[in-house]
């Protein structure tokens, strides 16, 4: 028997679809004809739905989505505490006898609630929860705008901030090439005897003093070139180069560096190998480069192999060493610039950071990529490709 309780849902309020005016004892809208059941209401979860309907022996209703059906109807002073208690009871009987049915149906079978009363219920509890659910949405859609803005304007700062940082390492770098200048030139009318003779101990300290300008010389170009770089100011001026050549005499400059490690440095070249598209002065550079890294990290006693290698459509250039190598979770941090693997104090090898870091942007300027495969305590090697030289139409 269903007890006589006041009902303290809302007699009108609007429809979800087209915001006309519907009152709870109306199973469609007068205006646009919705459904007013969960399955209608909720129709853009049909996937839900069916997941539902898969995993569910119960059959798939509204009440479904409907969550604390019996508290609801409790708050609402539409059936007791006993009525819903003796209704739960019956519902966990069917369940464990295999028969599950839905509270609202052990309700209406238990003539505690009518069906109509029992759809009024459901019905209003959907429209809150598309509401809520509604405002949620919006609520998520502003928050969203908002951090995508915030996220912009820290990303807008950070360029800034990176532009400002490669003008000053340009503008600095450009500043620090003239008292060079003026020591580099002085350093050698020294050793030439023009400020009259120096003992043999002057002689080893200007060549100490040299060295530690070249040096510092080398590092600034390096800056130089990287900033260039990276504001997109590195033009290449490509024509047929003797790649034989370039590597020649890459090896020829490195000698005493590697002789002083007691280094095996030597290059492995085909005859009659053909020219490539390169720009002479860039890929001189990357090929010094990759060299003295290779004598650099390789122990007294190692090796560093340049080889070329002459495919279908390519040519391959290598450098390969016996060095310390790379853990492989740190191959990609070798071509960061301004980073070091080793960045303690105390670390064994100098440098920028920035030797790889324009060794891999000159080379993809040539349309190449910059491998590496490496092994810790075996040694690295560096890979690339240049093109052919196309072939004089005269």
């Amino acid at each position: 028997m269903v007890t006589d309780r006041s009902n303290h849902m809302p007699d009108e309020f609007a429809c979800p679809r087209c915001g006309g005016p519907i009152t709870t004892k109306t199973p469609t809208c007068p205006k646009c004809g919705i459904n007013l059941t969960l399955a209608t209401i909720m129709a853009s979860e049909e996937a839900f739905l069916a997941s539902q309907a898969e995993t569910s022996a119960a059959p798939l209703t509204p009440e479904v989505l409907v969550p604390r059906l019996g508290e609801i109807l409790l708050e609402k002073n539409l059936i007791s505490q006993p009525e819903l208690q003796h209704a739960l009871d019956i519902h966990r009987q069917l369940a464990e006898n295999g028969k599950p049915r839905l509270l609202g149906q052990v309700l209406v079978a238990l003539k505690l609630i009518d069906q109509e009363r029992l759809d009024q219920v459901i019905t209003h509890q959907i429209i809150q929860l598309q509401t809520a659910l509604q405002r949620a949405n919006l609520l998520l859609e502003q928050r969203v705008r908002e951090r995508t803005q915030e996220l912009q304007s820290a990303l807008d700062r950070l360029s800034e901030l990176n532009r400002m940082k490669l003008n000053f390492i340009s503008n600095i770098s450009h500043e620090l090439r003239t008292p060079l200048t003026h020591m580099k030139g002085y350093l050698d009318l020294m050793l030439e005897g023009t400020f009259g003779t120096l003992t043999s101990e002057q002689i080893d300290a200007v060549r100490v003093i040299t060295h530690a300008e070249n040096r510092l010389e080398q590092l600034i170009e390096d800056l130089i070139r990287f900033s260039l770089a990276v504001r997109g100011e590195m033009p290449l001026s490509i024509k047929p180069a003797d790649l034989t050549g370039l590597i020649s005499s890459a090896i020829h400059q490195a000698s005493k560096q590697a002789s002083a490690k007691n280094i095996d440095l030597r290059a492995s070249i085909p005859k009659n190998m053909p020219s490539v598209d390169a720009d002479v002065e860039k890929i001189s550079w990357v090929l010094k480069q990759l060299i003295d890294n290779g004598i650099k990290f390789t122990r007294s006693g190692g090796q560093v192999i340049v080889e070329v290698e002459k495919n279908n459509t390519a040519v391959v250039v290598s450098v390969t060493d016996t060095g310390i190598g790379i853990p492989p979770e740190r191959l990609n941090e070798i071509f960061e610039p301004f980073h070091q693997l080793d960045s303690s104090d105390t670390r064994r090898y100098g440098g920028t950071g920035l030797g790889l870091a324009l060794v891999r942007r000159i080379i993809e300027a040539h349309g190449s990529i910059i491998k590496v495969q490496s092994q810790v305590d075996i040694g690295s090697r560096f890979e690339f490709s240049l093109s052919p030289a196309k072939p004089n139409p005269d």
